[in-house]
């Protein structure tokens, strides 16, 4: 058995009672802090990770700098962590299969699997994807990890692909080839509408998991028409560095520092931590 079934299968099992809220985490420390607040499972932010290693959000970063990153968070913390692995560095299958048992080996118990190319490009069709996430659930077998929790992101939404009225179709498509294809989940980032929300619920074979921020619904409101997983991919990351803007900005231009206040005090932030 994998060392890491446990933690495979509580992340599994935060699928199917409630919601699961995941603060998204960019690097060891922040996956620290997210977990000491109470977090169930972390998750890890593509745009967040390679901003903090000084790149744009966008499959620029190489498997193997994501790869590293995503196994210092999760040496860093107790808790299941699930990893934003983009597109999976490459088009092909066997890309995606490379990364997956690479992420396994760094710790992580579940991936998140872009259906996109990149931005301003088409996505991988259904059939497409369909292949990539064989692949997937394939290396987690060979890994050992059969369990591993897949989250599949399609950018219909997102990206605003096709028509208006013809995107919750082709989504309801998507979902019903990649549950086929072996994912757990369905991420839907750029579509947090209700309603719209509450048709594609009905309708997926597959759990939802929407991406928050300011100006979206509540948790709760999110739960009320059935989504089970709320992510708030890079807000939160954005948060942090906005602090630390505005912060340098006052003691440059004013020489205070009231945007420090409500910080954790150091001995909060530096106890998470251990040799």
């Amino acid at each position: 058995m994998h060392s890491n079934k446990p933690k495979a299968d509580l992340l599994r099992r935060l699928h199917t009672d409630g919601v699961l809220v995941l603060p998204n985490a960019w690097d060891a420390g922040s996956a620290a802090l997210i977990a000491r607040a109470g977090a169930k499972a972390v998750a890890t932010t593509s745009g967040g990770v390679s901003w903090a290693l000084g790149r744009p959000d966008g499959q620029s970063l190489s498997r193997e700098e994501m790869v590293e990153q995503v196994r210092l968070i999760a040496a860093a913390v107790d808790v299941p962590v699930t990893a934003d692995v983009e597109g999976g560095y490459g088009h092909a299958p066997e890309d995606v299969a490379a990364t997956v048992e690479a992420v396994i080996a760094a710790g992580a118990v579940g991936v998140n699997i872009e259906d996109s190319k990149g931005f301003g490009v088409p996505l991988f069709t259904p059939e497409e994807q369909a292949a990539r996430l064989r692949a997937a659930r394939e290396a987690a077998q060979r890994a050992g990890l059969p369990e591993l929790v897949v989250n599949i992101r399609t950018d219909v939404f997102l990206f605003g692909i096709g028509e208006p009225e013809g995107r919750l179709d082709d989504v309801l498509a998507r979902a019903a080839v990649y549950a086929e294809a072996g994912a757990d989940v369905l991420f839907v980032p750029g579509l947090v509408d209700l309603d719209v929300l509450k048709t594609l619920v009905e309708g997926s074979p597959l759990p939802v998991n929407v991406m928050a921020g300011p100006g979206a619904p509540t948790v709760a409101e999110f739960e009320s028409v059935g989504v089970r997983r709320v992510s708030l991919g890079t807000a939160v990351t954005q948060a942090a560095y906005s602090v630390a803007h505005r912060a340098t900005e006052e003691a440059l231009t004013k020489g205070t520092y009231t945007e420090l206040d409500g910080a954790l005090d150091f001995g909060a932030v530096n106890g998470v931590f251990t040799r």
